[in-house]
């Protein structure tokens, strides 16, 4: 039972009845008051009161929801993994694995990029503010070997940048790639990067200074 209707002398009365009846408590529940209730003339032509109350819809976990989503597509994916979740106050953290984590990941991780993109479009529908929660998707800890290899790679091109004395230009890369290459470069004070282009073009500029 998810809802019920009841009349009493007042509108009090009836919603503590109703409460009582759907066992949940006032936070859980969808007040609506369909008669305020009247008590009459000298108690005579009295109303009751009639309210509808209905068990509040609770909004999934976001973790829950994030592993329900990713497994519904690893399903359509036909893909032979299995996905693992934890979260904190910050971020819901997602881990792919088992044998099919290349179609995960995709040519460049575009697969994977595009998965966190929608998983994190499911998972804060209808979320505001503080409760907004950032989901990260991983698969094979590609990720982390990414990110090794891109800070790898801006350090070899900025010392090509001092060496040759000219600019440097990567090779386009999405938004989270290109925030690894200024970030590991930006306290040095020999070069400066820039990114140029429209997307999915953009791309980086090392610079001598």
């Amino acid at each position: 039972m998810n809802q019920i209707e009841v009349s009493a002398k007042t509108v009090d009365e009836a919603v503590r009845s109703a409460l009582i009846r759907l066992g949940i408590s006032q936070e859980d529940a969808v007040i609506e008051v369909a008669e305020e209730g009247s008590k009459g003339l000298f108690g005579i032509g009295g109303k009751d009161a009639r309210v509808v109350v209905s068990v509040k819809e609770k909004q999934a976990g976001a973790g829950n929801a994030a592993k329900e989503f990713i497994d519904v597509l690893i399903s359509k994916m036909n893909l032979d993994c299995t996905s693992e979740v934890s979260e904190d106050e910050d971020a819901v953290r997602l881990v792919v694995s088992g044998k099919g984590v290349g179609g995960m990941i995709g040519r460049r991780g575009e697969t994977l990029d595009a998965a966190q993109y929608l998983v994190n479009l499911y998972v804060n529908k209808g979320r505001r503010g503080d409760a907004y929660k950032r989901v990260i998707l991983d698969s094979g800890n590609y990720r982390a070997k990414r990110e090794e290899t891109l800070v790898r790679l801006a350090n070899s091109m900025a010392e090509k940048a001092l060496k040759y004395r000219r600019n440097m230009a990567f090779e386009p890369m999405n938004p989270y790639e290109r925030r690894i290459i200024h970030s590991t470069l930006q306290d040095n004070d020999a070069v400066t990067t820039r990114s140029v282009g429209e997307e999915p073009h953009r791309k980086i500029i090392i610079s001598p200074k």
